[in-house]
């Protein structure tokens, strides 16, 4: 309940055009919901097109049509929802932590001084291990960023769990990546060819 309450009110921060959590000075924040842009239109696109038929079908029964149609409307309200969570509520870098979020589900945040390194990089599979978070947007994510110690968060449905590795995407993943190298340069640092063999 708590999550769909989360998902209406992003849509009306959405048609207010005010994000959710970037108003600290010197935040900057990074969208991700451009990755999904065109998944989410198509998915609301399939949900109008069976409400539509659902209409069609159930027309000479009354009571099930009206049942239908509230749940498909339903449907349809929480898919733009979903959208507006994610360009409500996109990642936000200061001078001490990073806050990742996704939807209205994950909301980690991570202090600068516990990321060992972070990087640049395009996975589009992601395998569930302990200890690992991957936020994928479109089936695919864009930086990966390795911990010094394990940050905890709140799964969906409350649990509170630590992960020492996070992926995720974000629309201007090369520029975030480069901002946050200015805050952690010592562990972002190239490293060092190996040595010739003799």
């Amino acid at each position: 309940m708590r999550h769909e309450l989360l998902l209406l009110a992003s849509l009306l921060r959405w048609v207010a055009r005010r994000p959710y959590g970037v108003g600290e000075e010197g935040a900057r924040a990074y969208g991700y919901a451009r990755g999904q842009g065109a998944m989410m239109f198509g998915f609301g696109f399939v949900c109008v097109v069976e409400t539509v038929t659902m209409s069609v079908l159930l027309r000479d029964f009354p009571l099930v049509h009206s049942v239908f149609l509230v749940l498909d409307l339903y449907t349809i309200l929480i898919v733009a929802g979903l959208h507006a969570a994610s360009v409500t509520r996109p990642h936000v870098l200061t001078g001490t932590t990073l806050r990742l979020r996704r939807f209205a589900t994950v909301d980690l945040r991570v202090p600068l001084g516990a990321v060992a390194s972070v990087r640049r990089e395009l996975r589009t599979t992601h395998e569930k291990r302990d200890g690992e978070l991957n936020m994928e947007v479109g089936s695919q994510t864009t930086v990966t960023m390795e911990l010094a110690e394990p940050v905890a968060y709140s799964t969906f449905f409350g649990r509170r769990r630590e992960v020492r590795l996070v992926r995720f995407h974000a629309d201007e993943s090369d520029q975030l990546v480069r901002e946050m190298g200015k805050f952690t340069p010592e562990r972002n640092a190239p490293s060092p060819l190996p040595a010739r063999p003799a």
